[in-house]
């Protein structure tokens, strides 16, 4: 399965390529390239930052929804009493805080799996 991952922070980005080894991992470092990444490559599943400086996630999260409806996106962040609700309102189907640990990450993804 495909799993594209955005953060506008290059270490989260690689360190959720590495606990995301079994998967087929798409990196994105904003959310507009995450945009584009998704036309292109149509992951299965997306785990998406909340708070990014070009367009934010809760942003980004709404314009892959209008391109696919049944996208299943997963937010991340450390914000997630101030943006947590946000990120689900905008049609995230679920929300991990950051810190996470791989184990917490990988079941989330298996929830979601198509």
């Amino acid at each position: 399965m495909r799993v594209l991952v955005v953060d506008d922070d290059p270490a989260i980005v690689e360190i959720l390529d590495l606990m995301l080894s079994e998967y087929q991992v798409i990196k994105a470092y904003s959310g507009r390239e995450a945009i584009t990444l998704y036309k292109l490559f149509k992951p299965g599943l997306v785990i998406m930052d909340i708070v990014m400086p070009d367009i934010s996630g809760i942003h980004a999260t709404k314009e892959i929804l209008r391109i696919n409806p049944s996208a299943k996106i997963i937010g991340i962040t450390a914000f997630v009493k101030h943006k947590g609700k946000e990120m689900l309102e905008a049609g995230a189907v679920d929300i991990i805080t950051k810190p996470f640990k791989k184990k917490e990450l990988i079941e989330k993804i298996e929830e979601y799996r198509k």
